[in-house]
């Protein structure tokens, strides 16, 4: 087990929250304080998932859970592209970072279950963890 710094995940979740942080700034004051506020705070806890599950011997479960964060991020960022808060070059680029560790995560996450079980499918996954 290496340094979750190393793994291309981090880097690209990393890199995610970064502009995450950029970007919320030039929200309005009625966003960024609520929705910027969320939009950081999940991913903070993209990273901090994704520092756990290299931790732990089985991945799949905490995974799921940066996945969850990731899609609560992709929810959040159409949202403020929606009230105007973002443009479409911004919302894209940020879309194509999320697409990037969402990718990685889904990679990381079927390597897994392999590794632990053979497992094919989600829903083979969820009932194995459980």
């Amino acid at each position: 087990m290496g340094l979750c710094y190393n793994l291309p995940v981090y880097k690209a979740s990393y890199k995610l929250l970064n502009t995450l942080f950029i970007r919320s700034e030039k929200f309005k004051r009625e966003y960024k304080y609520t929705v910027g506020q969320d939009l950081k705070a999940e991913g903070l806890n993209l990273i901090k998932n994704i520092y756990r599950a290299n931790k732990t011997t089985n991945k799949v479960v905490i995974i799921q859970q940066a996945r969850e964060n990731l899609e609560i991020i992709r929810l959040l960022i159409r949202l403020m592209q929606d009230f105007g808060q973002l443009g479409l070059k911004a919302f894209v680029e940020i879309n194509l970072e999320i697409e990037a560790v969402s990718k990685q995560l889904t990679a990381w996450e079927k390597w897994d279950c392999a590794r632990i079980a053979g497992c094919q499918g989600t829903g083979e996954r969820a009932q194995q963890i459980q």
